[in-house]
């Protein structure tokens, strides 16, 4: 795809986040500082989705479907249009509800555009902090338009390391054994509640790696992108390509000993 074109879809994926995500924060600071959300759930009673969720995905499924008619949509709130043009729109209206819901600041907007190849274009909006992530395949990462790159870290012992835990109590029963026998093997373990941020967060360097499991397509599309294209290396655990059955994005020197350690743990 061209260079131009690729750039107008990054604008287009940015412009959607920021706007989105404005709303939602503008929506939650009406509410008031630390006062509740009403909120419904969905897979499981901690998997909560509020009506910020829903407006913020409507506001950017109108607009791509204003825009680009023909092409698919899959969004976290329900969003599933089937187009002709062969890309997808993967959208997270709010990646991180719980903390939107609790006012905790760790929550975005996150979008996508997919192709055959994998995320094409992905833009992570951070309205708390007021911090936009955006990447295009080969054109390189930016936060608020300013190059990023993530960590040296050669060493595992030093790293920082995210992670994230499902809302199945079973799977998180088995999150909490490996980080267990992981957390004496790196500096420190962090658990932000956002996909989408914790991939940002390794690709300017602030997270040495970040590695979950379960996740979903709209949680990891943009994010995986902008580690990317910052130089991090992004696998599942088996070094194929990061997905939905399991994400790491670490920087390049701590990659392979990170996928060793957590292969020889058993969960």
């Amino acid at each position: 795809m061209p260079g131009t074109h690729r750039a107008e879809l990054r604008s287009f994926a940015e412009a959607l986040a920021v706007q989105a995500g404005t709303d939602a924060f503008a929506g939650r600071q009406r509410l008031g500082v630390g006062q509740p959300v009403h909120h419904d759930t969905k897979s499981s009673p901690t998997d909560p989705v509020t009506e910020f969720d829903r407006a913020a995905e409507r506001l950017i499924v109108d607009a791509i479907r204003s825009r680009r008619p023909d092409d698919s949509i899959v969004g976290e709130e329900g969003a599933d249009h089937l187009g002709t043009s062969g890309l997808a729109w993967h959208v997270d209206p709010i990646d991180g509800t719980a903390n939107f819901v609790y006012d905790l600041p760790s929550w975005c907007t996150s979008v996508a555009l997919v192709d055959g190849d994998g995320p094409l274009v992905g833009a992570v909006y951070a309205p708390v902090t007021d911090e936009l992530f955006s990447a295009a395949r080969g054109d390189g990462a930016t936060r608020n338009g300013d190059a990023i790159h993530c960590s040296s870290a050669s060493s595992l012992s030093g790293a920082l390391v995210g992670t994230g835990f499902s809302y199945s109590a079973e799977r998180r029963t088995a999150q909490a054994r490996r980080l267990t026998e992981l957390l004496p093997a790196v500096r420190d373990i962090r658990r932000l509640g956002s996909a989408a941020i914790d991939l940002c967060l390794v690709a300017c360097g602030r997270l040495d790696a970040y590695f979950e499991e379960h996740l979903n397509s709209w949680d990891l599309a943009a994010g995986v992108l902008i580690a990317a294209e910052a130089g991090a290396r992004t696998s599942d655990f088996s070094s194929g390509r990061a997905g939905t059955s399991a994400t790491v994005a670490a920087a390049p020197g701590i990659h392979d000993a990170l996928l060793e350690l957590i292969a020889t743990i058993d969960v």
